[in-house]
């Protein structure tokens, strides 16, 4: 088992408006910061598309042979949650996928970085983050306005 790197002065997860638990800000966190990796097993890309299959939504991509599957319970990044105006970004730095924070985060504020699903079954994933320029679906930012074309 693999343990993340998380600095808990960063960081609390608790309920989250947008979707069951989320990742929020104890203290007022830099542009800059990386704040928890993204962890899990590392698995090819045949067994990624069988657990895509399943439902799986914690999948990253990794290279053209490998993905992490982050559906694992010494992940607590996989509690972050997706926003369309998201306060992190997800980085591969090292060999190691991190949330770092893209601008300035409030303490309290929750912390959100953009999933980048693409539009294969769009439809299925539903935003609810409440930002001002929600699209209304989990897509990779990119992709927002080809799915305001079709809604």
């Amino acid at each position: 088992m693999e343990q993340p790197h998380i600095n808990h002065t960063w960081i609390c997860f608790k309920k989250s408006p947008i979707h069951g638990c989320g990742g929020f800000a104890r203290i007022e966190i830099p542009a800059g910061t990386r704040i928890i990796e993204y962890v899990g097993e590392r698995i090819d890309k045949c067994e990624s598309a069988r657990r895509c299959e399943l439902n799986n939504s914690y999948i990253f991509t990794v290279d053209d042979s490998f993905d992490l599957d982050g559906n694992v319970g010494w992940n607590l990044a996989r509690f972050v949650n997706h926003s369309c105006a998201p306060n992190c970004d997800a980085e591969w730095i090292d060999g190691q996928i991190w949330i770092v924070a893209n601008r300035l985060i409030r303490a309290g504020e929750e912390i959100t970085y953009d999933y980048g699903y693409d539009l294969d079954d769009y439809a299925s994933y539903p935003c609810h983050c409440g930002g001002p320029d929600c699209v209304g679906y989990i897509v990779a930012a990119e992709l927002a306005r080809f799915v305001r074309k079709r809604a």
